[in-house]
């Protein structure tokens, strides 16, 4: 093996250039709580595992495991839920979030958390794919899921006395293996609809094991401010890893600019994930004393903007993690001072993973330097798609290879650069926009014969979504008004916020849209705009 690159030319895999981190072994039975509580100290640490930026309660290590052992006993007796349930959770971020992230967990209970900003509509088919046996929401959000869902109040009298409840749980429940699935998060597809990843208790043991090894021999614990959604695959991560690594975690809920700073500097706040978009107005704000490094993901970081902000700033490291995905976990990572220097790269390999660069067309495994498509292997990899054999069979190869669908290279150093995404998704702040999904909807309109969305570039959101609009005969349906049809049907992440009409939608022989020909006019076009 090529000790700069990774790279073993024999079996034409690219293997980590960081340390092999040690796992539990895969048959030893092991939910992620119990990994948790057996990386932290005993007694449990006295500075907070949760605060909430917005009312400054907090929630110190003792309480929250104290809340989480009440939690799960009482929903095994009260609401019957163990091992092989799926639970649908459609709140905010609340202290009570990552309390029943863990106490679900501990009873092998399967976490389905979504947005709660979907429409009713995207709910239902998301609750028929993941078939919950409960539903926990609050008082805002509980009209927009299925009538015939058992339902459980997360700001109701009931789960409060269940945070506080003495019931036992029962020695005797069955063992959870790290092979049991512990969430199924939502994927956008490129088939315009969201796919349902499930991912096992040792695939979040693993990516947590990865960040304990990074901070072997730290003096104190991080604080790290949350400002991605829960129901997010890195919010949701984040949530279990900084918990089980004995940090502190400061969480928001409405999250604005200014609140951030407000709350980085009132907590100490040492790491922080951001957007593009927040490191855009940071590199415009005032000095953050304790801040030691910013995780940057969901969308692509130009170069010219990580520049400024390191010339505003230059102690504190830009780590752009921005390269993983819901079905892989983070398939590279920005750690040490010169890596977040290479801002066109998104860094090396991770731990315990081996990657291939595969030529879309021929399936030739290729070497340095050359482009094609990243397949990955790690113990981070999910499990497979819910109820989606047919996504299966094209994602993962005979040999449990993840095609990611990005064409890539990897240099002689290690970097990982991404030179297109093969899927198509539009990447809008932390979100992955399905264009298909878009154009569905738009056809579905009696105005519009035909439709296609491309990712039209926007620095402070990375991209947005960008209509090309064929009215019907006769129609004069405007560019607003194709807007507002979109926005009323889909979530507000989702919305297109730029329309070009046009007289047809250039399609290869096969009838597949020409996307990159709509995106090389959408630069040239005057289109109506609402960002």
């Amino acid at each position: 093996m090529d000790h700069r690159s990774g790279f073993c030319p024999e079996t034409k895999t690219f293997h980590s250039l960081r340390p092999a981190i040690p796992l539990p072994p895969p048959f030893l039975p092991l939910s992620f709580p119990d990994f948790a509580l057996s990386l932290l100290p005993s007694p449990l640490p006295s500075h907070p595992a949760l605060i909430d930026a917005a009312t400054s309660a907090s929630v110190s290590f003792p309480s929250f495991f104290s809340r989480v052992n009440s939690l799960a006993s009482a929903l095994h007796a009260h609401a019957g839920l163990s091992r092989s349930d799926v639970a649908f959770i459609l709140s905010p971020a609340t202290l009570d979030i990552p309390i029943l992230y863990f106490a679900l967990l501990s009873l092998g209970v399967t976490i389905s958390p979504a947005n709660p900003a979907a429409s009713p509509s995207e709910l239902s088919r998301l609750v028929r794919l993941t078939n919950p046996s409960i539903a926990f929401a609050v008082s805002s959000t509980v009209s927009k899921l299925p009538s015939n869902l058992p339902t459980l109040l997360l700001d109701s009298p009931t789960f409060r006395s269940f945070l506080e409840a003495d019931v036992i749980f029962p020695s005797a429940s069955p063992a959870i293996e790290q092979s049991d699935v512990a969430a199924i998060q939502f994927s956008s597809g490129t088939t315009g609809h969201m796919k349902a990843a499930a991912l096992t208790h040792r695939n979040f043991i693993a990516m947590t094991a990865g960040f304990q090894a990074l901070q072997a021999g730290q003096a104190g614990p991080d604080v790290t401010l949350l400002s991605a959604p829960m129901f997010h695959s890195l919010g949701f991560f984040f949530a279990l890893k900084t918990v089980a690594l004995g940090d502190t975690l400061v969480m928001m809920d409405r999250v604005t600019f200014p609140d951030m700073m407000r709350a980085a500097e009132k907590y100490g706040v040492t790491q922080m994930t951001a957007a593009p978009p927040v490191v855009l107005a940071m590199a415009r704000s005032e000095d953050i004393s304790a801040l030691k490094r910013i995780f940057c993901g969901g969308a692509p970081l130009s170069e010219d903007a990580a520049e400024r902000f390191s010339t505003r700033f230059p102690g504190i490291s830009i780590c752009q993690v921005a390269y993983g995905s819901t079905e892989a976990g983070g398939i590279s990572r920005m750690i040490y001072a010169d890596e977040c220097k290479q801002q066109r790269s998104v860094g090396r390999l991770s731990e315990n993973l081996e990657a291939k660069i595969v030529d879309p067309l021929t399936r030739e495994f290729l070497s340095i330097g050359q482009q094609g498509e990243l397949w990955i292997r790690s113990p981070a990899v999910m499990k497979g798609y819910v109820g989606d054999e047919e996504a299966n069979v094209k994602t993962f190869d005979c040999k449990g290879w993840l095609k990611t669908g990005d064409l890539c290279y990897i240099d002689d150093n290690g970097y990982i650069y991404i030179v297109d995404r093969l899927k198509e998704l539009i990447k809008y702040k932390a979100y992955q926009v399905p264009p298909a999904e878009l154009e569905q909807v738009l056809q579905s309109s009696p105005e519009i014969i035909d439709a296609a969305v491309v990712p039209y570039p926007q620095e402070e959101v990375g991209q947005i979504p960008m209509a090309f609009v064929v009215r019907q005969p006769g129609s004069k349906i405007s560019a607003v008004e194709v807007m507002d049809y979109v926005a009323k049907k889909v979530a507000p992440y989702k919305k297109i916020r730029k329309v070009s009409f046009v007289n047809s939608i250039p399609k290869s022989a096969a009838g597949k849209i020409l996307r990159k020909e709509l995106a090389t006019y959408a630069m040239s076009a005057a289109p109506v705009s609402r960002l």
